[in-house]
This record gives structure tokens, sequence and C-alpha cells, in this order.
């Protein structure tokens, strides 16, 4: 269940996604929290080098497995704009992080950009629980999904 406080965070990952996109990069941002409500990091994409491994997700799974206990990570939420891809869903339940919150689901993505008729990724889009079998998922927003949509239409216009 979504409630303010993660809409609070979400919210932020939109922001972070912004910034992304005035970098001339896909929008996509994320935030990891502690089971506390303390802000560890939060980063956006980095693909536009053209190394499509540079997902904020996968940026803070590698973070939280260096400078978190199995524990903490068990405990914190990532909250993202977009629904972690299968790279990214992987390494967050490689490193056991908890829960993940997120605006826009892999599905909305895949719709949205087939109608402005961009070409689909090599990599299969599958949601969360199809990589991670007990992941605590959260998403979509709808409200906050449609500022997602237009983020990803002004990147691909």
């Amino acid at each position: 269940m979504i409630n303010d406080t993660d809409k609070k965070y979400l919210k932020r990952c939109i922001e972070l996604a912004k910034t992304a996109l005035e970098n001339n990069d896909e929008p996509f941002g994320s935030v990891l929290v502690s089971a506390d409500g303390e802000v560890l990091m939060e980063d956006h994409n980095h693909v536009a080098g053209g190394d499509h491994t540079q997902h904020p997700e996968f940026a803070l799974a590698r973070w939280a497995a260096n400078n978190m206990t199995p524990e903490e990570r068990s405990k914190a939420t990532v909250y993202t704009s977009g629904e972690h891809c299968p790279m990214c869903s992987a390494a967050h339940g490689w490193v056991g992080l908890g829960r993940i919150v997120f605006a826009s689901s892999t599905e909305q993505l895949t719709q949205w950009l087939d109608e402005l008729g961009v070409a689909p990724s090599r990599v299969r889009n599958l949601s969360i629980q199809d990589v991670i079998r007990d992941a605590e998922v959260d998403g979509p927003v709808p409200e906050l999904a449609e500022e997602v949509r237009k983020l990803h239409e002004q990147f691909h216009s």
C-alpha cells in the first residue's frame, strides 16, 4: 500500500529523472531509504555515454552491498521513478534489499515507448516479480506515472 511518505520519495525520484533528462539522459531516478527513513543514496540514469548498465537502481544496489549489513539492506526501501529492469531487479535480489516502490511500471513504459515508435530493447521487459521470487513491491502510482510518461515523451521527441 502506497502512503504519503512513499509519494514524497517517489516525487524525489521524478525530480532525479528530470535531472537525468536535463543531462540528455533517459529519465530515471531512484532513492535508497533506510528503515529509519534516512535517505542513504540517490542517483539518476547515466547511460547517455553508452554504458547501459549505469542505471540508478543498479548503483544503489552496489552501494548497499558495500555500505550496509545484510539486515539493514533487508529493511531498506528502494524508490524509483520506473519499475526495475531485469538487470536491476537481479542486483536488488542478489544484495538482499527490501521493499521496492515505483511510480510507473514496466508495462506502462513498454506501452508508452511503443506509442512513441521507439524500437523494443534487446533485453526482455519483465516485472520485478518475474525476476525476484520474494520481492515486496508497490506501484504504479497513477498520478505520478503520468508525470513519468511526460518525461519519456520529452526524451523521445
